[in-house]
């Protein structure tokens, strides 16, 4: 039986490689370029046209909305420049004061046109066509080599669907989650004065940290949008979006009271030394209810990055219970800081402040008002989308998915298709 399971085991990691996003989008680019690279040897005039597989290497993105949009723009850069080393030999040949008019002309016809990053490509075009002896029959040839390398490569998208990031981004913002856990359990530790007081400033540093984090998670969530947008794979894209986009949000609002919290605990130590921050019974249940706190952190992104709607009711469910037993601790220990303020008025401030705080993590993971939250975005974004594009609304409705299905699901907070 071990050599059974021993022999399957390397075919499963095999196929799971060739799922992985990385690998598709390596072995896509590949294809893309050799095949353009096989069309421009029959169409170009060049012996080596390999602008063409340089054009699709560039042009076949991560994301099928970043291909078509990428694509245009390479297109328009080399065409711009192009024509501007055309006019450029036919007025003056290349020396060095023309190679400097040349890369100030092509640059400013980039601004113009608004090509975005591939401004330097206009004048990387000009100066390598202007640099030949045949102007008309490179440049035009490399005209050819570039619509031929965008063509092929939005093709190869059309044909095989790009990679869809969001299961990426779902680790992301779950990873961003337990990162939380574990400091409300250190801290949690530090209330019960199993950790040193003088550690409190190394808490407060360490939830400062999390705002790198949250950035490496943003980025991961940008990438899976624009894997949803214009994907033939997915339905609802914008359903997913915005539920990933709205649990971040709130991870976000979590992290920036985690801080305050961090804060406060450090300010109670200083006032509190060389004393523990609470009493011995307070401590302890001020580290219950910032662990049941971190359960529920970790529930609330694992709902929001679930795929199918069982799991998704599931995980609302378990959230829900989580939520209630932090909301029960959380009155026992409004009651016993208030006894201690009582023994100690001075510390009233930041007694009260810890509970607010905690508090106000709760309220962010409720699931009512994520529920309320999820649907005005999801209002907002069609509002937006129809104020923009009201022909893609019309076509939306025709085939897309029932407004009360999309509504249905959304209070559920669950994805699909990922």
């Amino acid at each position: 039986m071990p050599d059974v399971r021993k022999w399957t085991a390397v075919p499963k990691r095999f196929v799971q490689r060739r799922r992985d996003p990385a690998v598709v989008q390596t072995l896509r680019s590949a294809g893309a370029a050799t095949i353009a690279y096989v069309v421009a040897l029959r169409l170009s005039p060049e012996p080596a046209p390999l602008t063409a597989p340089l054009t699709a290497l560039l042009v076949v993105q991560v994301t099928l909305y970043a291909t078509l949009t990428n694509g245009i723009r390479r297109v328009n850069a080399v065409v711009a420049g192009v024509l501007v080393a055309i006019a450029f030999s036919l007025l003056v040949g290349l020396t060095w004061w023309s190679l400097a008019l040349l890369i100030v002309a092509a640059l400013a016809v980039g601004r113009l046109v608004r090509v975005d990053e591939y401004v330097p490509e206009v004048a990387i075009s000009a100066m390598l066509v202007l640099g030949v002896t045949a102007v008309g029959n490179t440049a035009w040839a490399r005209v050819v080599e570039t619509l031929i390398g965008a063509v092929v490569g939005l093709a190869c998208n059309l044909v095989f669907a790009p990679p869809v990031w969001v299961g990426e981004a779902g680790e992301s913002i779950e990873g961003l989650a337990r990162r939380v856990r574990r400091l409300l359990l250190r801290l949690g530790e530090e209330a019960a004065g199993r950790v040193p007081w003088e550690l409190a400033v190394e808490r407060l540093h360490e939830a400062r940290r999390l705002d790198h984090d949250i950035v490496e998670v943003d980025a991961d969530l940008r990438q899976a949008e624009d894997s949803l947008r214009l994907n033939p794979r997915v339905r609802e894209g914008l359903l997913h979006r915005v539920v990933l986009r709205t649990g971040l949000d709130t991870l976000e609002i979590c992290t920036v009271v985690l801080r305050v919290l961090a804060r406060t605990f450090t300010d109670l130590a200083k006032s509190r030394a060389p004393h523990p921050l609470f009493s011995p019974e307070t401590g302890a249940a001020v580290e219950r209810l910032l662990s049941e706190v971190g359960d529920a952190v970790v529930s609330f992104a694992v709902l929001v990055t679930t795929d199918l709607s069982v799991s998704a009711e599931s995980a609302e469910a378990r959230l829900t219970a989580e939520l209630q037993t932090a909301a029960n601790t959380r009155d026992k220990v409004a009651l016993l800081l208030r006894a201690e303020a009582e023994r100690d008025p001075r510390l009233w401030q930041l007694l009260g402040a810890t509970l607010t705080e905690v508090n106000r993590i709760i309220d962010e993971l409720d699931t009512e008002h994520r529920s309320r939250r999820l649907l005005e975005e999801l209002d907002r974004v069609s509002r937006e989308q129809r104020d923009r594009l009201p022909w893609m609304s019309w076509v939306r409705e025709r085939v897309g998915v029932p407004e009360r299905l999309r509504r249905n699901r959304a209070g559920a907070g669950g994805r699909s298709g990922r």
